[in-house]
Formats: structure tokens, C-alpha cells, sequence
């Protein structure tokens, strides 16, 4: 299975709702690594690497997020898969 990154931004009430830690939750699961953080803004930004599909499932999972948030949208960048990732993690300013 070929492997992909995917560099995401999510828009709408995604910050105040537990979405950084229930995306970190569902990347582990799936097996995927990379980084979920807040941005000023107001969005949301991640990235995921690992198997093209569990990718593709972790963004179908991001435009609905946990229970309490309203995702308006998802934007994604796909890219090459580069392997610096050892582990899903939250990142904070």
C-alpha cells in the first residue's frame, strides 16, 4: 500500500471542542503520525502520513470532527510521504 501525507486545515467551531485531542485519538487509531494543531485564526491544521487509505479515512473523519463541533471546511494538500514522523502528536504555541 503506497503511503501519502496530507497537510489539512479545518474550518468552522473546531477549537473549544475537543477536536485536537479526538483527532490525535483517531489517527492512533487508524496508525497514522504527524500533528494536529490550533491556529490563531481559528482553524484547525494537521498532518497525517501513513497508508493512503487509513489518510483518506482520517480526512473523511475531519469534516464531521467530534460530537460538539460544526465543521464549515476542509481543505487538504496532499503530498509525498516523508517518514520524520514517529508519532501523532498535539502541538501548541
Amino acid at each position: 500500500m503506497a503511503k501519502i501525507q496530507a497537510h489539512v486545515y479545518i474550518s468552522g467551531r473546531v477549537q473549544g471542542v475537543f477536536f485536537r485531542d479526538s483527532t490525535r485519538s483517531e489517527a492512533i487509531k487508524l496508525g497514522l503520525n504527524g500533528w494536529v494543531k490550533n491556529l490563531r485564526d481559528g482553524r484547525v491544521e494537521a498532518i497525517f502520513e501513513g497508508e493512503e487509505e487509513k489518510v483518506k479515512k482520517m480526512i473523511e473523519w475531519c469534516k464531521k470532527g467530534p460530537v460538539f463541533a460544526r465543521v464549515s471546511g476542509v481543505e487538504v494538500e496532499f503530498g509525498e510521504f516523508t517518514g520524520k514522523f514517529n508519532e501523532f502528536e498535539i502541538l501548541y504555541d
